[in-house]
């Protein structure tokens, strides 16, 4: 597979996740935000942005504004408008390598948010603009497992995929147990309903909200799909099936980093991560996930011409 493709799937599948996040925390926050008799409401604020890396970039104290702007501000990095965008763009580069029903979706949900961005005004506008984007995301990573082939390039796909969630899960997190003092009932829950969790939370620790063991789910859970650990063994053996299919020397490189992350996040009790503090634990998790991203960069993307034929 040429450098280029696989370059463009990647950031493709990561500009999409991406925005499911932003989606997820928005919908999962969107009322706590709004609801003016929580004198919290600030802190939560200031959580949202913290975990999307756009403190800086959200300055107005009106919350339903940045909220426009998260959806629909083209200029903002992570705002959902602006990561749909950039994974049509990459899309439409590879557009011979996915299927004809991921690009229509794509293109679809892409036109659908691009003009229904321009009219967000009352307090109903954006949130059902998000639910109409979180609809959009189940069809377009249903047909992206139904209709494309599993091979090199679905495998880019997944790691970048499961990459991002690696890192904004970590990110959020870490911006909620940093502020965790004072948190009540409803912050657990949105946190857990940022990350489509709270019924499987629930089937797991029972109702109880306990941070300690809100902890340990998101981040050490194996068998669901929006946890830490769950995204890091996805990315694993999407990068050993790469691993193996490429036969690429430096590949080793990428084994002994993301090794090193699967078996950090399978091997460690919450309560030795808790002892430690949580922050350095999750600070821990997305420099490995960037070095994973460079090495990846490194043996697939961006490899000197020489490597090839040493190969």
């Amino acid at each position: 597979m040429l450098s280029r493709v696989a370059d463009s799937l990647y950031w493709m599948s990561r500009y999409f996740e991406r925005a499911d996040h932003c989606a997820r925390v928005l919908e999962a926050n969107y009322n706590l935000m709004l609801n003016p008799s929580k004198p919290s409401r600030e802190q939560r604020w200031q959580r949202i942005t913290a975990a999307l890396g756009l403190s800086v970039q959200l300055s107005s104290p009106d919350p339903q504004t940045n909220v426009i702007r998260l959806i629909g501000e083209p200029r903002l990095p992570s705002s959902i408008v602006a990561c749909v965008t950039s994974a049509r763009e990459n899309a439409s580069q590879v557009r011979e390598q996915i299927s004809s029903e991921m690009w229509e979706r794509l293109n679809q949900l892409y036109h659908e948010v691009t003009q229904s961005s321009m009219q967000l005004r009352d307090d109903s506008e954006p949130l059902r603009l998000i639910s109409v984007f979180r609809e959009g995301t189940y069809r377009f990573q249903g047909v992206t497992d139904s209709t494309m082939n599993h091979g090199e390039g679905w495998h880019f796909i997944q790691v970048g995929k499961y990459m991002e969630r690696a890192c904004g899960l970590s990110a959020l997190l870490d911006a909620q147990f940093s502020t965790s003092v004072g948190a009540d009932h409803l912050d657990w829950v949105g946190l857990l309903t940022s990350c489509s969790a709270f019924e499987a939370y629930c089937k797991v620790y029972t109702a109880e909200l306990n941070p300690s063991a809100i902890a340990e789910f998101l981040l050490l859970y194996p068998d669901f799909p929006y946890t830490v650990r769950y995204s890091a063994e996805q990315m694993h053996r999407a990068l050993l099936s790469l691993a193996n299919i490429s036969a690429a020397r430096k590949a080793s490189i990428i084994e002994r980093i993301i090794g090193k992350l699967q078996s950090s996040l399978a091997y460690t009790q919450i309560d030795e991560i808790l002892v430690r503090d949580l922050h350095p634990f999750l600070a821990g998790v997305i420099e490995q996930c960037h070095r994973v991203h460079a090495a990846i960069h490194e043996v697939y993307i961006e490899y000197p011409v020489e490597s090839v034929f040493e190969a």
